[in-house]
């Protein structure tokens, strides 16, 4: 008897908490869809206005920054779409992409360079093995 209201009552934290982390979720991707819109403001105002000319390492520091929000909230969706859970692969994306953004803005020193370079390989490894049938879960 005392089992089965232990188990009812690890159920009802478990539910309060997934509920929690459910609506935190929700803002931050709330918040997330809010950077993403001033991001294509930002980038759209700086390539269509006649002032200040952008270059094309800051125009490409804002497509791969807006691809990061992009793949979060892409995260988020497939969170709620996969019973809550968090494909691993995504986050494998995100990294692949943030190493991306890195090389990009600081690309000043060769061996930094080419250690990104190596970080990205050993993501693109790694993905291809949490894609392999036996890691696949979707």
């Amino acid at each position: 008897m005392d089992s089965m209201r232990n188990m009812r009552h690890a159920s009802n934290i478990a539910w309060f908490l997934q509920w929690v982390l459910n609506i935190c979720l929700i803002g931050l991707a709330s918040v997330l869809i809010f950077f993403l819109v001033k991001e294509t403001y930002m980038m759209a105002s700086s390539m269509f206005s006649g002032g200040k000319s952008v270059t094309a390492y800051e125009l490409l520091e804002g497509i791969v920054i807006y691809f990061l929000y992009f793949e979060f909230i892409a995260l988020i969706t497939k969170y709620f779409l996969s019973g809550y859970h968090f494909p691993l692969r995504y986050f494998i994306y995100i990294g692949i992409t943030a190493v991306i953004r890195l090389i990009i803005v600081d690309h000043s020193d060769p061996m930094t360079t080419l250690l990104h370079a190596g970080a990205i390989l050993v993501l693109v490894i790694a993905l291809y093995i949490a894609n392999t049938e036996k890691l696949k879960r979707e």
